[in-house]
Parts: C-alpha cells; structure tokens; sequence
C-alpha cells in the first residue's frame, strides 16, 4: 500500500466532508475517509495505476471563474454555486426543465417517482437561469444541455430551445431516452427547426436484456426507431450515453463503437458513463457493481480485438494548452477543458479507405502537447511571432493530410464552427465517470466542467449536485406530486 496524496471527500451516509486518502494498493487506486459518526469507507477509485499516473501528467489547473455567484463560507462542497474556489469555466451546462420522465429506470437519481415531489422550472425560471449562464466571465457558457427528468415531457421545450440560441449559444442538446423521438419524425424535425444542434441519447447496449436491467423495459427498437427518426429529420449529431454496468453490458463496448462506426452519418459520439452507486449499499454489494475508467479502456482494447488501444486514450485536459495557445495568440478567452485528469478519458476515431484508426495512428498526442505549451508561454509573454514560429513547429507532430484537412482551421480559427467540423469528420469515444458519495474526491469538484444552473441563481458542478444539492433544490421549489397532479388535473400516469 502507497499513499498517492491527501484530499477531501464525503461521508456516504451524512454527506459531511471529510479528510481523505487516496492510495495504490496492488496496482490499482482507492480513497478511504472515515466518518467520526458512521466509521470507516473504503472504495475502488481508478483499477489501473499506471494509467492513473499516466493520466496524472496532464493536468492542467484553469483560471476559474471571474464572478462567482457564492463565496467561500462553509468550504467545499457546501458553498456550490459557483464559488471563488472552482478551478474551471463551463464546458457544458446543464439545465433541467422537469423531473418528470416517461420511464421509471431502477439507475436514475432524477425523476419524480423517486423524488415524491414534481420540479419543473417555469419559462421565466429558465431563461433567468439560461442568462446567468452567459454572463460568466472570463467565458460565458456555450455549449447547453437541456435535462430531467424527460425534458421531451416538456410541451415548452421548442421555446427553451430558441431562447437560448437567441441568448447566445452555439450548442443546444437534448438529453433524451428517446421514446418521444421514436413516436413521431415531426416531433425530430421540429427539435431541429427549433435549433437543437445535437441529440444526447441514452444507449445502453444492442440487446434487449440489457435495457430490462438497466431501464426495467426493452427498449431496444424504441432505441432503434428514435434514430431512424432523427436520420430521417435531418439531425445529423447523435451522441449515444452508454451507462455501463458491471456484468450487465460490459460486454458490449466493442459492438457499439461499430455500430456508430457503422452509423456514422448521424452518431458523432459515443459517450460511456460507469454507473454512480447511489443509495446505501454495503462494500460487498459495491464491489460486485464499480467498473472505473480504465476497465472500460481495456474492453475497448479487447472487444475492437486491438483497433482502439487503451494507450489511444487521453484525459480532458490534455486539450487545455492548444485553446490557452489560440486564446494567447488571438487575445481571446477559449473553453480550455481544464478537468480534472481522472474524470474522463476519450480519443477520436478517423474512417478513410475503409479503416478506422484513432488519432494516436496519425499524429503524436503528447510531443504536440507539449508544443502547444510552448506557443501558449511565448504568446503569454507578448512573442506573438515567436509564437507563431512554435506554432507551425507544432504542426511536424501530426501528418501533413490529417493537419491539412481536420486541424489547421482549428488552430488558426479556435472557433465553434471549425470544433463543430472537426466533430464532423470524425467519431469521439469517451468515458466520463461522474462521482457518488463512496468515490467522491472534492479536487475533481473544484476542476469540474459540466454545471447545473438553478433558479436561485446558483451554478452547480455535476457531481455535488446529484449527490448532495439536488434533492435540497427541487424540495424546496417542487410541488408533492399529487398536489402537482391536482393542480393540472391529469391523471398520475400523465405525471411520472
């Protein structure tokens, strides 16, 4: 057993934080904490070391948030909103316009049923929440999703959706499971008449038994028909969200990269989130569930029978010093993607020629990298030429096509429009294991990208808003479900 470094966390039971340890033993990562009141906790954090460490080396700390909406009070994760001590800009923000869902899935920790109370934010509540987040300084929120709950149960939605186009944002995604798209291509074509820019879809596996576990119905051909719609409407960027579940679809990594290989037209990503284990459950029962990062990274390996390596795959702030280079040289503040290193892993795949190869084939992550450091400290320091000297030194990183047709615009635009086409031309597989309160380690909060807007005019990280400030937010501004149900007078089918 080796220390690796001390950090703060949560206790599972009381959610109070606590001092904690994350430590190698037998080559693979844990964090203990121990609560004065309910004992000792011990819990898998990454299964790998060495791609703990490796992964480490691309840290990369960002400049926070100029105005933050909370002051440092109580000391994380207690003084959420965003507070002076958060590290990072938004990457994606998150806004949930109901907890209402057409389905009842045993993994969700956001619907009414489970909730007893329905919380849905009225057309004013949302676009105050849509303009705080574009008034954050240094970089106001681009990118958008709108969540659930089923934000499809929500008959405004098209309304929401040009709000915050007109309020400024490029992105606008809908987080979806589906059902509603696979009913009726109108509905498809009307999201993208509204200026959806893509579709988050709940994927989960290309079997039927997958979703009866994980979702309690089959709902594969409803998975199948939503996508057929959407093709059919003209959407063309599908995200397929796989929750990945330890000996339920762990098996299936492999088929689903080829199946959005084979559906390229209209999948851009696929996304793998490791469940969060929710609840009170005993280490037993835990470890039987946790999968971690680098597992999902050697399936990948083994079920693409080598196509994509577990060595194909970076951490999310690896990207922070080519945005810090292009802002420096532009006079411009970029989204530097600057997570925490053990939050999530990705790489792009490209097709030409009939074969498929990840970015690693093509040019040489880390020596670029590396370069893009340089040019960001000389355009830092006023060298612009210099700079810009170092800038095409970069470029002997990658190989001439691949530079010439995927990234020069990149470089010299830093644009949505040229990320927007890049996205385009390739596909994006990524992992991204959101916390629960057994694994949660307070300096990924502090790091995190992916924030929640509320109506008190708070702006909450991911992780401690599923596991500590969600259930506080939507009791206080929710409606109990049968008064909600009285109040709209529909019948409780219609509610949850």
């Amino acid at each position: 057993m080796k220390t690796i470094k001390s950090t703060r966390s949560i206790c599972p039971e009381c959610l109070q934080a606590l001092d904690a340890e994350i430590y190698e033993d037998n080559g693979k990562v844990f964090i203990q904490k121990t609560c004065p009141e309910h004992g000792a906790f011990q819990e898998l954090y990454w299964s790998d070391y060495d791609q703990y460490m490796r992964a480490e080396k691309f840290r990369f700390d960002g400049v926070g948030i100029e105005n933050p909406r909370t002051k440092k009070e109580k000391g994380c994760p207690n003084d959420c909103g965003i507070c002076p001590e958060h590290k990072s800009h938004t990457g994606l923000a998150i806004i949930d316009v109901t907890n209402r869902c057409n389905l009842k899935c045993p993994v969700c920790f956001a619907n009414a049923s489970a909730a007893g109370y329905v919380y849905e934010p009225s057309a004013e509540q949302i676009t105050g929440m849509l303009e705080n987040l574009r008034a954050t300084k240094p970089v106001p929120a681009t990118a958008l999703q709108f969540s659930g709950g089923e934000p499809t149960i929500r008959k405004e939605l098209f309304d929401f959706i040009r709000k915050a186009k007109e309020l400024g944002f490029k992105h606008v995604e809908i987080n979806t499971n589906g059902v509603r798209i696979s009913k009726d291509v109108e509905y498809a074509k009307q999201l993208k008449a509204a200026g959806v820019s893509t579709i988050y879809l709940q994927f989960d596996g290309l079997t039927s038994d997958v979703y009866k576990f994980i979702r309690g119905v089959d709902l594969l051909e409803t998975k199948m028909k939503a996508i057929a719609n959407l093709r059919e409407a003209g959407l063309d960027s599908i995200v397929l969200v796989v929750t990945l579940v330890k000996g339920v679809n762990d098996t299936q990594l492999g088929d689903i990269v080829n199946f959005a290989l084979t559906n390229f037209d209209v999948i851009r990503c696929v996304n793998v989130q490791p469940v969060s284990l929710c609840g009170r459950l005993p280490q037993q029962e835990r470890e039987k569930m946790r999968i971690t990062i680098p597992d999902f990274m050697r399936l990948v390996e083994e079920q693409t029978k080598g196509m994509v390596k577990a060595s194909d795959f970076y951490p999310v702030p690896t990207v922070a010093p080519i945005a810090k280079a292009v802002g420096a040289l532009k006079d411009k503040h970029f989204l530097e993607f600057t997570a925490h290193p053990h939050c999530g892993m990705a790489t792009y795949l490209f097709t030409e020629n009939g074969k498929t190869v990840p970015i690693t084939r093509i040019a040489n992550v880390e020596k670029f990298n590396a370069a893009m450091k340089k040019v960001y400290e000389e355009a830092a320091k006023g060298n612009k030429n210099r700079a810009k000297l170092r800038l095409v030194g970069a470029a002997r990183h990658m190989k001439f096509n691949f530079l010439r047709k995927y990234v020069l615009r990149v470089l010299t635009e830093g644009s949505y429009e040229s990320l927007g086409d890049l996205q385009r031309k390739s596909l994006l597989l990524t992992s991204m294991h959101f916390m629960d309160p057994y694994n949660f380690d307070l300096e990924r909060v502090q790091r995190c990208l992916i924030h929640y807007a509320v109506p008190d005019g708070r702006i909450i990280p991911f992780c401690t808003y599923n596991s500590i400030h969600r259930p506080l937010v939507e009791k206080k501004l929710g409606i109990p479900i049968k008064e909600w149900q009285s109040k709209h007078k529909v019948e409780i089918s219609q509610v949850i």
